[in-house]
């Protein structure tokens, strides 16, 4: 999140390790380790004056490089070196590129500041990746993606990522199974998590007080399956046309540590959660630890104990706490931030990569205002939404995107009440704006990006909807495997152009 400009660095997202294979006294060590830090850390929050200072914002972009035949370019690793931007790490496969945007204050033009900031790093990053053949592609799953492009081989070149996978395979037993319904349906067993690498997001930090954590955390769920909704953008996995934002239920099961004997009562690693937040971030934190097989037992050596360093007045660094809590991949998660300004974020991770920046600084604004507009009033969300029917609407408007009928909390009774998601997100709008002008973003800054996902709204016109209605124009005259580059070049083009996808003309 903060990392500054400087000479490329080959390092994977989250902090890289340095052996890939654990013995029984790894996972031991680690355990009391975690079962220390997760003390340590709700002392620490009690401490008055932890973690105050003024909201920020932040964010991160999963991006996929493509070649000249608009297949997969499995060159992340010579395209980091080259850029001189240590924002830039190392994903999950050889395809896969993240950019950290710095924090900036939610004021004046936040929104604006970070777009701004992306489109400085990308054009670097496109310049690298031209001298390799390749450029960088913001999209849900690329349209042209196929098993092939995958397997052991994809995996970047980290000993992080390989011992993920070799863990959660372990814990398995059992291939990782992804059966994703849809127009066509997908039913495909995988022997690694290099599936889930054809999963690119766009995550959000949100910086909050330890006291506002639980009623922002509760609201920036509630919030998310609106703003999913008018944002998708990943409606084709290995050819198949699935949902409309198909890196859920992708990234739900690829992976899956659970056996199928326990799959029924044990919770998944990627979840929307178990309900709503009751007391603030260490519950959530002891929770992760509670419900899920450390993967990465990794202790390092010399570390004092961190409650006695927490009763000196010092802030411990909890590593194995947040490296812990970095093999979690719920859609909304909980960040604790050491170091000079310590302090708790939340991290939104469930929108899309892509179309443009300019979507995704607008589904930005629509988001974070939401959520604002949540917290306004917590008790209410958590009694006239039960969780139960949150987690429904999120994945409602994974599925089917626009087309989805979302249950609000509603002043009147009976509450939830239903809605057609383009005509909540219109409702929704006003309070939108009021919040975000409320909190200190410019009026203009406001309007120009709520305008975006107003006009998505009313015309439809999503990137897994532009994606969907391109490639049935396209397949009139091409067969699929001839459609998907053409998909994806007419894509990119656009893209290019800047103009947010509801301006954008058909492909063919």
């Amino acid at each position: 999140m903060d990392a500054g400009a400087g000479a490329g660095r080959l390092r994977p997202v989250g902090e890289e390790i340095a052996t890939e294979r654990f013995e029984a006294a790894d996972y031991a060590r680690f355990g009391l380790r975690l079962r220390e830090e997760i003390a340590a850390f709700g002392e620490l929050l009690r401490r008055p004056g932890f973690g105050d200072g003024p909201p920020s914002v932040g964010a991160e972009l999963e991006l996929s490089l493509v070649d000249r035949s608009w297949e997969p370019a499995p060159v992340n690793a010579q395209v980091i070196r080259d850029v001189a931007d240590d924002c830039f790490a190392l994903e999950l496969d050889r395809f896969n590129v993240e950019c950290d945007s710095g924090a900036t204050p939610l004021a004046g033009r936040p929104f604006t500041r970070i777009a701004d900031d992306l489109r400085g790093r990308l054009d670097r990053l496109s310049a690298a990746a031209a001298v390799h053949g390749a450029r960088p592609v913001m999209v849900g799953i690329l349209p042209t993606l196929t098993p092939a492009d995958l397997g052991p081989d994809a995996l970047s070149d980290s000993p992080r990522f390989r011992a993920l996978s070799t863990a959660l395979r372990r814990l398995r037993d059992d291939p990782f199974h992804v059966r994703i319904s849809g127009a066509e349906p997908l039913d495909v067993r995988w022997e690694d998590v290099s599936l889930e690498g054809a999963a690119t997001a766009w995550h959000l930090h949100l910086r909050v007080p330890p006291e506002r954590f639980a009623d922002t955390f509760n609201a920036a769920q509630a919030a998310g399956a609106v703003a999913l909704a008018v944002s998708g953008n990943s409606p084709l996995l290995l050819g198949h046309l699935l949902w409309e934002e198909t890196r859920v239920p992708l990234f739900h099961q690829a992976v899956d540590d659970r056996a199928e004997a326990t799959a029924a009562w044990r919770p998944s690693r990627a979840s929307f959660g178990h309900g709503w937040v009751q007391s603030g971030a260490a519950e959530l934190f002891a929770q992760a630890a509670v419900l899920h097989a450390p993967i990465l037992p990794v202790v390092k050596d010399g570390q004092e104990d961190p409650v006695a360093a927490v009763r000196r007045g010092e802030v411990p660094g909890l590593d194995a706490m947040r490296l812990h809590q970095g093999t979690v991949w719920s859609w909304t998660r909980p960040v604790f931030s050491p170091g000079p300004d310590p302090h708790l974020r939340i991290e939104l991770r469930a929108l899309p990569s892509g179309p443009t920046v300019a979507d995704m600084a607008a589904t930005s604004a629509f988001l974070v205002g939401l959520t604002l507009v949540l917290t306004e009033d917590p008790d209410h969300l958590t009694t006239a939404l039960p969780f139960d029917l949150a987690r429904r609407n999120f994945y409602a408007a994974a599925r089917v995107g626009l087309g989805a009928t979302l249950l609000w909390p509603s002043r009147d009774p009976p509450s939830p009440r239903p809605h057609a998601a383009p005509d909540l997100v219109a409702a929704l709008l006003p309070d939108v704006r009021r919040a975000l002008v409320g909190t200190g973003v410019d009026e203009t800054e406001a309007d120009a990006h709520l305008a975006i996902v107003a006009e998505r709204a009313r015309t439809g016109l999503t990137g897994a909807a532009w994606q969907r209605r391109s490639l049935a124009r396209l397949e009139l005259e091409l067969p699929r495997a001839e459609a998907l580059p053409a998909l994806l070049a007419a894509y990119q083009e656009r893209a290019e152009g800047g103009a947010p996808v509801h301006t954008w003309s058909l492909a063919g």
